[in-house]
């Protein structure tokens, strides 16, 4: 059976919730990449972006002028994105309703130089996952950084690894060529945070069309 997304959301409204502080996490980390901009363009990428509570607020406050694209496959939850990147007047926000694991929903979107894949990583598999941070150079500007979450192994997890998967996830990006700004791990909650640069030339874009699929 397939999660109830919205069901899920409600987890937000708990403010000492799991969920809800890896929301502030994420936040403060691309507060902290847009503050290192300076007064460069910003183009923004974020896969699997829900209803944009992460990036939108974030943006209005710190860059409002930015190109980013919003990618969410639940057409009630984009059009709640599109809804506030109107209200916050955030006219270079697109927010694309489809497939995120899919090359051609990111075509136009232009190199990136913060992309976001927050709530990817605990859903796909192993295979996916290396793919997906494989392909990422493709998507990126030169330098371009990748801010990332991972939840702690849970039963149903579709990792087939032992151990933390985070720092899995932290050896792939590792691989790729990527250096890390920072992670994010507290003792008392069973959320990641990760934040990786790319170290290497940027690549040509990804050659494969499906990057990862939620199991």
């Amino acid at each position: 059976m397939s999660r109830d997304w919205h069901a899920w959301y409600t987890a937000y409204d708990d403010p000492t919730s799991s969920l809800a502080r890896r929301l502030a996490e994420v936040r403060r980390q691309l507060v902290a990449l847009l503050a290192g901009s300076g007064n460069r363009p910003v183009r923004l990428l974020s896969m699997c972006a829900g209803d944009g509570r992460d990036t939108l607020p974030v943006l209005a406050a710190h860059a409002p002028h930015a190109e980013a694209l919003l990618v969410e496959l639940d057409p009630q939850l984009a059009a709640r994105a599109r809804d506030t990147a109107a209200r916050l007047g955030l006219a270079g926000v697109q927010v694309r309703t489809g497939d995120a694991g899919l090359v051609s929903s990111y075509v136009g979107a232009g190199p990136a130089d913060v992309l976001l894949a927050c709530g990817v990583f605990g859903n796909i598999p192993d295979g996916d996952l290396l793919r997906t941070v494989d392909a990422l150079p493709g998507l990126l500007a030169p330098g371009g950084t990748v801010v990332w979450t991972r939840g702690a192994k849970v039963p149903q997890d579709p990792s087939e690894l032992a151990g933390d998967p985070s720092e899995h996830v932290r050896d792939v990006f590792a691989g790729a060529g990527f250096a890390e700004v920072a992670f994010v791990r507290p003792d008392d909650a069973s959320y990641r945070v990760g934040v990786h640069r790319l170290a290497v030339p940027p690549a040509p874009a990804p050659a494969v069309e499906r990057l990862f699929a939620f199991v």
